[in-house]
């Protein structure tokens, strides 16, 4: 598949003919070109060097801990033949005389520590433009895990960013975005910090367990075992599967044939009530707002794909794979 430019959506397009050296609205051209090629050409003309310490980090973080071997490999790279590739900052929005990082905070991080300058374009973009660069050029690099889309999906959602843009951020599909708002809803972030960034870890693990987390006392025995000397291991993926492990020994108890349960669910804009009836052989989900008839139809729709996952989900806490 084509990947799309990184920085159509904040590189003011100009005509075919712009000149070159004029990175602030060059237009790539070859959707199949790489990154590193991509921003090269762009930044023709318009590198310049800047002080580390006048650079701050990005507005909403990406990333919950960094691969130290990848970076000491980064920091060996730049100290032997200098930084390849520019990094991209805007002046910082509300300090004068600094810039904030939209990309590059490795390389950033390096040259600190380097005590070297940073190569750098300097482009003045709106907090929107920002975040959508700094999400599709992770995105392409693809070095962030999952659970790091997620959190950094969330951050954005909590900043007042509607799903679009952080759709468009992100590159996500439908089936993705709903799975990470599964796991962000139902994950608390202390839960997943402690975990880290389990790099090896995908998202269908991640979705079963924000359904183990949605149990009753789930999240309370969670938070027990996170403190835990179990769950004191170096690797993320080794705590995540250790937490994995630990809450699928919890079974939901199955009601009685014949004993109803029943309880109610409201979305957090409060523009959806739904009642939930539970007999063990039947299950009514009754919804209740101006757009029900949609939301019931979009369900009913995609009856398949749920099917498909909670099979799946069955499978997984089975088996523990």
């Amino acid at each position: 598949m084509a990947r799309k430019d990184i920085f159509s959506s904040v590189m003011n397009a100009a005509p075919a003919q712009t000149e070159r050296n004029d990175a602030l609205s060059y237009v790539v051209t070859g959707a199949s070109r790489s990154i590193k090629s991509s921003f090269e050409e762009l930044a023709k003309g318009s590198v310049v060097e800047l002080d580390p310490e006048l650079i701050d980090g990005s507005f909403v973080s990406d990333r919950i801990d960094d691969d130290d071997q990848a970076f000491q490999e980064l920091l060996a790279a730049i100290a032997e033949r200098g930084q390849d590739s520019p990094v991209l900052v805007r002046p910082h929005p509300s300090i004068s005389g600094r810039y904030q990082i939209v990309f590059g905070h490795r390389r950033v991080r390096a040259a600190r520590h380097l005590g070297k300058l940073v190569r750098a374009v300097v482009k003045p973009m709106a907090d929107q433009d920002h975040v959508i660069a700094q999400g599709q050029e992770n995105a392409a690099r693809q070095n962030l895990s999952f659970i790091e889309r997620t959190l950094f999906a969330k951050r954005l959602g909590d900043l007042g960013y509607d799903h679009a843009v952080i759709k468009s951020a992100l590159a996500l599909d439908p089936t993705t975005f709903s799975k990470m708002q599964s796991v962000s809803s139902n994950i608390p972030e202390t839960i997943v910090l402690a975990i880290g960034s389990a790099k090896a870890t995908g998202r269908d693990r991640w979705w079963q367990l924000s359904k183990f987390l949605e149990q009753p006392g789930n999240q309370a025995r969670a938070a027990e075992f996170i403190r835990s000397a179990d769950f004191a291991v170096e690797n993320s993926d080794d705590r995540f599967a250790r937490l994995f492990d630990c809450l699928s020994n919890t079974k939901r108890p199955v009601p009685k044939a014949g004993a109803s349960r029943t309880k109610t669910w409201a979305a957090k804009d409060k523009s959806l009530n739904a009642e939930i009836k539970d007999t063990g052989k039947s299950f009514t989900l009754a919804l209740k707002a101006k757009n029900a008839s949609r939301f019931g139809a979009y369900i009913a729709d995609n009856l398949d794909e749920l099917y498909r996952a909670f099979r799946e989900s069955e499978t997984v806490g089975k088996t523990g794979d």
